[in-house]
């Protein structure tokens, strides 16, 4: 009962994650929000909401902040990992779509084992190579859509498709010592708090001058369904952890793209080219297998 349980939590919760990307896609496309602050108004207010409603519950949430060594691991989290996957993945949305962004999110198991190779000096199992290969031609495909004679993405898609893939490889490794002393729900909430005023201080003058974009109903509703769904999303998917494998949540993941696949598919008009598609088939087989090889390395 408790893995049919996880199983329905991690498909609703990549279904949600997936969705957000053609919401944000569509807000880009409006015109009146530029990256930047559709972002800054998104941590902020989802920072803000979690620590209140930790505080509503008792717990002491400026606790973290008293010690320089986590003051300083929340600040690095919060800037490089909570900031740097929210504004790679939307700036991918915005240089590509929704669809493309989220299929390069899962080169991060691929980032994970070379990080992990690199710092531990070994060399990671064949299995683990092979599913790397296989990821990789599927990214070829991805991006060339078959051929060589040019890519299918631009030179600024690539970076903000490449830099997803990178900060969601932080985003999973660095705060797990910070999640383990202070809980999930306080390292993200600070993480997002720290991200949006960071973010807020680079671009406090096109923000003043953009503020006005949130007249716009259709607008502020969308952005707020966006923080409402991904947020749902997050907590989902953590909670399903706690009932199936890791290996099962890499599969059910699948979910996401295919999810943003319809929904831009229905909103937009917009597909991917053939080749494409086949593509990021192949990247998610390799991901898996990826996944599959890293369960079984850790039971031997």
């Amino acid at each position: 009962m408790e893995r049919a349980k996880g199983i329905f939590m991690i498909i609703i919760g990549a279904m949600l994650w997936g969705a957000t990307g053609p919401m944000m896609e569509w807000i880009l496309n409006s015109g009146k929000m530029s990256v930047s602050f559709m972002l800054i108004v998104r941590l902020l207010i989802a920072g803000v909401a979690l620590l209140l409603l930790l505080k509503m519950k008792g717990i002491h949430i400026t606790r973290p902040l008293r010690h320089k060594v986590w003051l300083r691991q929340m600040a690095i989290f919060g800037v490089i990992g909570m900031l740097g996957v929210q504004f790679s993945f939307a700036g991918s949305i915005n240089t590509s779509n929704a669809v493309v962004a989220t299929l390069f999110q899962f080169l991060a198991p691929i980032y994970i084992i070379l990080f992990v190779s690199i710092r531990q000096k070994v060399r990671p199992p064949a299995s683990q190579v092979i599913g790397m290969v296989v990821t990789m031609v599927g990214l070829f495909l991805l991006l060339t859509n078959g051929t060589l004679s040019d890519f299918a993405l631009t030179k600024e898609a690539l970076f903000f498709g490449l830099a997803v893939g990178f900060t969601f490889a932080f985003y999973t490794l660095y705060p797990v010592r910070l999640m383990n002393e202070w809980g999930v729900l306080l390292s993200v909430g600070w993480g997002m708090l720290i991200g949006g005023l960071t973010l807020l201080l680079m671009n406090i003058l096109r923000f003043g001058k953009e503020i006005g974009a949130l007249a716009d109903v259709n607008l502020s509703l969308m952005l707020l369904l966006i923080i409402i769904v991904g947020t749902a999303a997050f907590l989902l998917f953590l909670s399903s952890m706690k009932y199936i494998s890791p290996v099962e949540t890499s599969i059910l993941s699948s979910f996401e793209p295919l999810t943003a696949i319809i929904i831009s598919v229905i909103w937009f008009g917009s597909v991917l080219g053939l080749w494409q598609m086949v593509g990021g088939a192949i990247m998610l087989l390799g991901v898996t297998g990826i996944s599959v090889a890293g369960s079984k390395a850790k039971e031997d």
